[in-house]
Order: C-alpha cells, then structure tokens, then sequence
C-alpha cells in the first residue's frame, strides 16, 4: 500500500490524469480496475476516475509496488545551460527574452538544453522548484515561438499561475505584437488579413488558402507599417489569432515573405542581404484582463517590452545587414 498527499499545485486536478503523471508506470487499464474495485481509495472512501482533487486529499493505492515508482532523483535539465534573459520576474510567473536558436520545449532532436530545462534548471538551483516535492507540477511555458524566432515567453512558476495564464491567453486577454521586416511594399499602412491555415505535422509547415475548408483553421493577422525603405517594410504585427507560423506564411501567401525565413520566402533573397534566419522578433505582450484574473489581478494593465531589436536598429541606421546577425533582440 502506499498512500500520496494531494499539495496545491495539484490541486484541481482529475484523479486519473493526476495518478498518470505521478506514477507513469502504472498502466491506465490497472489504475481504472483499481478505482473499479476500491484498490484505489480517496480520503479513505470509494472514488471515481472523474474526481477533481482538493490539497489535503490523501490517496491510497493498493497496488503491487511495481507500479507505483514516481520521479527519479537525478534530473535531466541540470545539464542545460545556465544563460537566461529575464525581462521580469515574481513568485508566480516569469517573462523572458528567448534567442534565435534556441528552443522553447525539447524534441527529437534536442531534450537537454531548451528554454523550458534552463529554467527548472535556474528554480531548482534557486531552490523554488524540486520535483521531489511536486506530485505532478512541473514550471511551465505558456506560450511558445519557433526556434529561430526571438523574443518574449510567458512562463508559470505555480499550477494557478499556469491554469489562470492559460485561460488568458485562450481568450485573447493577452495581447502580443511582434516586429518584423517583410519584403516589398505593404499594400496599406494597416490591415486587418484574414486567411485560413492548414498544418503539416509532418513537413511541420502550414498552408494558407483565401477561403475556408475542412481542417482550415481561421486566422488573423494586424499589421502596422513603421517603416519602408530597401525594399523592405518594417512591421509591427498584433496576433489575433495564434497558429503555427501564422505570420510568416500568411505574410508570404500575400506576396511579402519575412526577410531571412528560407521556409516560407525566397533563399536568394534573403542572400543578397546576408540573411539566413527570418527578422522576426515577438517584442512586446500587454496584460489586458477583461474578467477576474484571481491570483494575477495585479499584472492587469501591465506591458512588457523588449527595449532594441537588433535587425530593427541596423534598419533603421541604414546598416548592411550580415550573416553573423541572429537578430536576438536586447533588453538594455
């Protein structure tokens, strides 16, 4: 038998996902029996799969021990850097600064250094997060961008934060804006482009068709001219909706292709200026809460900025651009 204690960050959870995460060599078919036939007990009393947990709740599983091994000691993301740029940072939430090149969560091909393990890496050694002492939590990111795009990442200390910011984010009461250089001269100083966006996981691009279709997701795109000069419009884009490379395919599918984006532009473009990663820089997110934000009421109103955008200074001066450039973007 062994027994667990529901803590907050757990709470509010459903019991199965909640005894998924904790014991992830439990099988799904022997948890449900065990609910079935009471092997699996909440506050001593019979339980179902559906249950939302409570902090206090205990637990207790009948179960052969085999099964019920929870998180090993030793942890993946110490190896990861220790660079971060934090443009703010408070008991519950974090807002970074991610560079080009750098990815937000691991995949196939890299799992140890991503902006998600610097950062379990920078609150376990801060001592904030020790996975010995969550069931289930794990600090996430809220939002994410592409690799080679940089720029601001909201990020959850706590399962409130992350469950309110989430919420958020889903009704558009976060609002976000990048900058950009596109090719070309923009057809009006500001627009509102509408298009609908089908994704290939596989090719992991996407689409754009002027009218709607099966699996066709709609999305919005605003943008504001700042700038016009070498042939390249400096944007400032307000996302609207938040797809899968919604703004550099969806500025492509009109005819003006991010400079430096080989995916959706043009290579030889992008070569006559030494540019070989898109300009393309999420600078700024603006708290604007229309309903109770609970815990992170205070961040209402608030905005966060990224101070210089390296390729939208050398725009602005006049500068050759170089392919040494990674078009980070500084907060100074």
């Amino acid at each position: 038998m062994q027994a667990i204690k529901v803590e907050k960050n757990d709470a509010g959870q459903r019991l199965d996902r909640f005894l998924s995460k904790t014991y992830p060599k439990l099988p799904n078919s022997l948890m449900y029996k065990g609910i079935r036939q009471k092997n699996i007990k909440l506050n001593g009393k019979r339980c179902e799969i559906s249950t939302r947990l409570q902090e206090g709740d205990e637990i207790k599983l009948f179960l052969p021990d085999e099964y019920l091994e929870q998180a090993p000691s030793t942890y993946d993301f110490l190896s990861a850097s220790k660079t971060l740029d934090i443009l703010y940072e408070d008991e519950n939430i974090f807002v970074f600064n991610k560079p080009v090149g750098l990815l937000v969560h691991p995949d196939k091909n890299e799992y140890g250094d991503t902006l998600l393990t610097r950062m379990q890496r920078y609150l376990y050694e801060k001592g904030e997060y020790n996975p010995e002492d969550e069931q289930s939590f794990v600090p996430a990111l809220v939002n994410r961008i592409d690799r080679n795009t940089s720029g601001i990442v909201l990020a959850a200390k706590n399962a409130e934060a992350l469950r309110i910011l989430n919420e958020k984010l889903k009704k558009r009461e976060i609002e976000k804006y990048y900058v950009c250089l596109a090719f070309g001269k923009m057809p009006k100083a500001h627009d509102i482009l509408k298009g609908y966006l089908l994704k290939d996981s596989d090719k992991n691009q996407v689409s754009i068709s002027k009218k709607p279709g099966d699996n066709l997701k709609t999305i919005l795109t605003e943008y504001t001219v700042l700038d016009y000069k070498e042939n390249l419009s400096l944007l400032e884009i307000h996302l609207l909706t938040g797809r899968t490379h919604q703004i550099r395919a969806h500025l492509a599918s009109i005819g003006h292709p991010l400079l430096g984006d080989g995916k959706y532009g043009r290579n030889e473009q992008n070569k006559k200026y030494g540019v070989l990663k898109q300009a393309l820089c999420s600078y700024k997110i603006c708290f604007a809460f229309k309903e109770d934000a609970g815990l992170l009421s205070y961040l209402q109103g608030k905005t966060f900025e990224i101070s210089e955008v390296s390729f939208v200074k050398m725009f602005q001066n006049g500068g050759l651009f170089v392919a040494k450039e990674d078009f980070s973007c500084k907060n100074t």
